[in-house]
């Protein structure tokens, strides 16, 4: 028989996706206030994968990845999307997004990421929030999965959060 048990607090991983370079200062800033401090903040990376989000936001996009010092329990990332839906229409323009802020915890296991919107991969949380496994960690690296989005998928993506693992790991898990 399984005895539950507490998981490991995991590290926020944030994902903002913007055309306003500029903006970035101020969501950091709102970020640290709802999660505590950063500790690492990705070079720009370029977001080319989709036209997903042009019509809303315009172009070029690009995407800047966060993380903070403070590990979280697992069980808060349903509240935590909550939270960056809530950041992200405060920054509406015209009742346009003005940036994409997602959410995800990075185990040593997997990472997962916040969603909206139910797929047949997803496992529903609350409030209408589901979790998304998109990557797995397995024979020394994380592994894409079929339903992985493209950019998650990319090298730069894969290397960054790799470095979040592996000093996550030192930091929490000791492994």
């Amino acid at each position: 028989m399984s005895r539950p048990r507490p998981p490991a607090p995991a590290k926020l991983v944030v994902s903002l996706i913007m055309r306003e370079r500029e903006l970035l200062p101020q969501l950091a800033a709102a970020l640290e206030g709802l999660f505590g401090p950063l500790e690492t903040v990705s070079r720009w990376l370029a977001f080319d994968f989709t036209a997903y989000y042009e019509a809303e936001m315009g172009r070029p996009l690009v995407r800047r990845m966060l993380t903070f010092k403070t590990p979280v329990a697992q069980d808060r990332l349903a509240d935590i999307k909550l939270a960056t839906n809530d950041l992200e229409a405060r920054h509406l323009t015209d009742g346009r997004r003005r940036v994409n802020i997602d959410p995800g915890l990075l185990v040593p296991a997997r990472f997962v990421l916040a969603s909206g919107k139910d797929f047949t991969h997803r496992i529903y949380l609350t409030q209408g929030i589901y979790a998304d496994l998109t990557l797995i960690y397995t024979q020394g690296a994380f592994q894409r999965l079929p339903w992985t989005y493209p950019d998650y998928a990319g090298e730069a993506l894969l290397g960054f959060l790799q470095q979040v693992r592996r000093r996550y790991q030192l930091e929490v898990h000791h492994d």
